[in-house]
């Protein structure tokens, strides 16, 4: 890792996989050492149109709104959604995205943060496409050659089944095919694969995973 510049770490994966609570954890992490860390939610912070894109799900697609909880689920449509019409348009903004994802980075890389944290990246909608597709991977290959790579790029895989108990949100078979398209994805990206069937195991992977630049000290990445 360069240590002229942030190191830029992202955060991928099924919802319900935890990767709140992974960054959290890695947060608390870091800035117990000392070190500046910055937040970047990808939704909020890059994706083009999110409020009118949100607006389609709700209004078109007959989505609910919010995120479910095991005492509230909420029945999501949006990335499920896999009509032809609605794939098509998906490249066309997810190009969108790509463009705004360099530009934030861009920024964020001129701040004083020694880590910055996306919570998911551009690699989360690419697992939206039905990536068997010829036509879609050589798009995914584009698209790829001019969006910033981070310097760690986790891919928290989850079981389908446990993960919608903890965030029932989409139907159990797209997890299933969401989760797949994941790890298809991560042969063609650089993506840190960490699965483990408990919480404290992950976060000891998502740790050692971390490179500091050279002059700062690795003491702070050995878990406590």
């Amino acid at each position: 890792m360069r240590s002229d510049r942030p190191t830029i770490v992202s955060f991928s994966g099924i919802d319900g996989a935890g990767k709140s609570t992974q960054i959290s954890v890695l947060i608390d992490h870091l800035q117990t050492s000392g070190l500046n860390v910055k937040v970047c939610t990808f939704w909020d912070d890059v994706v083009a149109f999110s409020r009118f894109r949100e607006f389609i799900s709700v209004k078109a697609f007959k989505g609910e709104k919010g995120v479910g909880s095991p005492a509230r689920p909420v029945n999501r449509r949006d990335k499920n959604i896999s009509s032809w019409y609605v794939s098509f348009a998906r490249l066309f903004l997810y190009a969108l995205d790509a463009l705004s994802l360099q530009l934030v980075v861009a920024k964020l890389s001129r701040s004083d943060a020694d880590f910055i944290i996306f919570d998911r990246y551009i690699y989360d909608e690419l697992a939206n496409l039905p990536l068997k597709r010829a036509p879609l991977k050589l798009f995914v290959h584009g698209l790829l050659h001019f969006t910033p790579r981070p310097d760690v790029a986790y891919l928290l895989d989850a079981d389908p089944e446990a993960a919608r108990l903890r965030k029932p949100e989409y139907p159990l078979e797209f997890l299933r095919k969401n989760r797949n398209a994941y790890l298809a994805l991560s042969e063609i990206v650089d993506m840190q694969v960490i699965g483990s069937s408990s919480e404290a195991e992950t976060s000891s992977q998502v740790i050692k995973a971390i490179r500091p630049p050279r002059e700062l000290s690795d003491a702070y990445l050995q878990p406590e």
